[in-house]
């Protein structure tokens, strides 16, 4: 497990690393609280905070408040505060601030290992939690809410003039596929398009027959060629069924980010694009331009 100890003492640090990374624990250790709380935001593996209360420049329960809301948003985290006073106030103000668990200082090494536990057991079961949260039950992609709370947070990285496009994906003639051969089939079906574009960049399955993918750094000509891939893979794939092999194909539709654009604005474009390919035709890819559609056939 990755662990962060925070502490205004290195002696203490070394002392509560030594007795942790015989264990197999990555340790990582600030004597400045904002310092390691800049850390913890950047790395999503950080699965436990260790902080006393007797740090700078935030406080030990400033720092528990701050990780707490990391935790709120989708991410496992156990932050446990170790403090030389203890006492019912202290323990109160820790757990109040959204520590998970208290510990003496210096702690005793049998001690630390069965809270880390516990931490691990409850950082798995987040994990978990969180999964079943975000992932849509069939496919394993990532549900609506949880893909479009992706892309907002890479639009938000990409800022203004950053790279970022946006790939809407439907099967074509798919209630033909229920009708004629069963919904198992179409279920068949669905699987199959999710196994191919699941590698791809931040993709979810919106509902239904309809799949996206946004790709943070690329150009649209690079999501083009994404798209026009992955309508000649869905052209070769073969789904099993009583009548013998089902044959699919797909429509694409794509966008691409500009200057004040949202992530609901860069999907509408991409679904417009996506229409324009169903209407014309279906086993194709349409790429939106500002002012213009362009129409890849290929």
């Amino acid at each position: 497990m990755h662990i962060v100890i925070v502490d205004s003492s290195r002696v203490v640090l070394r002392v509560v690393a030594g007795m942790l990374e015989p264990r197999g624990h990555v340790v990582t250790q600030f004597t400045d609280s904002a310092e390691a709380l800049a850390y913890v935001t950047d790395n999503p593996k950080v699965r436990a905070l260790i902080t006393s209360l007797e740090v700078r420049p935030l406080s030990g329960l400033e720092l528990c408040w701050s990780a707490r809301l990391l935790a709120e948003a989708s991410r496992p985290l156990s932050i446990i505060v170790m403090s030389s006073a203890r006492n019912a106030r202290n323990l109160a103000e820790a757990l109040d601030s959204g520590a998970d668990d208290f510990l003496d200082k210096p702690p005793g090494a049998e001690e630390l290992q069965a809270r880390l536990r516990a931490a691990e057991r409850l950082t798995t079961l987040q994990s978990e939690l969180i999964r079943l949260a975000e992932t849509d039950s069939l496919t394993g992609l990532l549900n609506r809410r949880a893909f479009l709370q992706r892309s907002r947070d890479a639009a938000q990285k990409a800022g203004s003039f950053g790279q970022l496009c946006a790939i809407l994906i439907d099967i074509d003639h798919f209630k033909r596929v229920n009708d004629e051969y069963g919904h198992d089939v179409g279920d068949a079906a669905i699987k199959a398009v999710a196994g191919l574009i699941a590698p791809e960049g931040i993709a979810g399955r919106l509902g239904g027959e309809e799949f996206a993918i946004v790709l943070a750094g690329h150009s649209l000509a690079e999501a083009e060629a994404l798209a026009s891939r992955l309508r000649l893979k869905a052209s070769d794939l073969r789904i099993r069924s009583a009548k013998g092999p089902v044959r699919l194909t797909c429509s694409f539709g794509v966008s691409e980010w500009s200057e004040g654009a949202t992530v609901e604005g860069l999907l509408k474009r991409a679904d417009i694009a996506l229409y324009e390919a169903k209407s014309t035709g279906r086993n194709r890819v349409v790429s939106a331009m500002t002012d213009l559609i362009i129409a890849r056939a290929n």
